[in-house]
């Protein structure tokens, strides 16, 4: 494929993402309790636009990754993309649980089981590695590949209310955080992995096709539409789909369809961003979208303390009024973002950072024998 066929928007949609997600982790654990009242307008906008957040990443994460990997099989070569997308996937892991990490308690000797509660790194981690697996199943058969990954998403969506109270108390909770919230995991690998899933099956469509003339309009037009149907039409659709088939549990999932609605979010703003792509090119804002793993770890070390314990939720939190909350949301996004922007490039800081200590480490075991 060739280098014009980059898909910019995508970057600028990952900068909205990022900063809808420091403004509403910041808000989140910041504003008095008081002022969290659902009948007030302004504080509902905020609650549904913080939604679609988490959303987006896994979305976006499943498109890039399974477009990068089309394209290097397109090229003749893909298991170098195949190692370093595996490589990426444990890290995202092992940064995820590092987070969890208060070196002062594990020096005192007290280790928590919060750390091994799953957060969204862990999950797109593992959503990387199973497209990995997936790719390597079906590259060879792109249209194949494209039916099963649409499967698996609506599959994920559907079979919620089958998993959405799961406790597995008799599985460690190495594993079974990975598929139960019983023990505080913030996000489970179900079904979270059906929005990876639907953002693969959106890149091989980009893939088979972002080259024709015509292409763009007509796939904005359709993220509107289409877009439009998941948010409104979803849940009506999977109650006839249940009348026909007698499937109840067609019924109990448009009883709470927040999963096909939320992705129907996701498609409206990629349509928005997709419509504008021309004015975002080489923009401040993909320039965010290349820092969205720099940005996260530092607002998490930041926000929460993370490694030492002392983060500004340890001395602020459940504090601020929502002037207040607003005023820090929108300080703490530009001290983040700088941080950012002045010790991270792009993502691949991190990533290389890690790369070359255990370079480092492997040649030093070497010198030892």
């Amino acid at each position: 494929m060739p280098k014009s066929n980059r898909l910019y928007f995508i970057d600028a949609v990952r900068a909205f993402a990022i900063l809808m997600m420091l403004q509403g982790h910041f808000i989140d654990t910041l504003l008095t309790p008081i002022y969290r009242n659902e009948t007030n307008v302004i504080y509902n906008i905020w609650l549904y636009f913080r939604g679609i957040t988490a959303p987006i990443f896994f979305t976006i994460s499943g498109l890039i990754f399974a477009y990068l990997l089309l394209r290097a099989y397109a090229k003749g070569d893909d298991k170098p993309r195949i190692k370093k997308g595996l490589f990426r996937g444990f890290l995202l892991i092992v940064i995820g649980y590092s987070l969890r990490i208060n070196v002062f308690s594990w020096i005192s000797g007290y280790f928590s089981m919060y750390f091994f509660v799953i957060d969204v790194l862990q999950c797109i981690g593992l959503s990387l590695i199973f497209l990995v697996g997936l790719h390597t199943l079906f590259k060879k058969h792109s249209y194949i590949f494209s039916i099963v990954l649409f499967i698996i998403g609506c599959l994920c969506f559907v079979s919620e209310p089958l998993y959405r109270n799961l406790t597995l108390e008799t599985i460690s909770p190495i594993i079974g955080n990975y598929m139960s919230k019983s023990n505080g995991s913030v996000f489970t690998i179900l079904p979270w992995f059906g929005y990876s899933a639907f953002g693969a099956f959106l890149s091989t469509v980009f893939f088979r096709h972002a080259h024709r003339k015509r292409f763009k309009i007509v796939t904005i037009s359709t993220f509107f539409v289409v877009g439009y149907l998941f948010m409104f039409h979803s849940s009506w659709l999977l109650i006839k789909l249940s009348s026909y088939t007698g499937i109840d549990l067609l019924q109990r999932s448009a009883d709470y369809n927040y999963l096909f609605s939320r992705f129907g979010n996701v498609l409206i703003l990629f349509g928005a961003f997709y419509s504008f792509e021309r004015y975002l090119k080489h923009s401040i804002i993909t320039r965010i979208g290349e820092k969205t793993l720099s940005i996260y770890v530092i607002h998490f070390i930041l926000l929460y303390g993370s490694y030492t314990g002392y983060g500004i939720k340890r001395f602020l939190s459940k504090s601020l009024d929502p002037f207040e909350a607003i005023l820090g949301a929108i300080l703490f996004i530009i001290i983040v973002c700088l941080i950012s922007f002045h010790y991270a490039k792009t993502n691949t800081f991190v990533y290389n950072l890690i790369r070359k200590t255990i370079d480092k480490f492997k040649n030093y075991n070497h010198g030892l024998r």
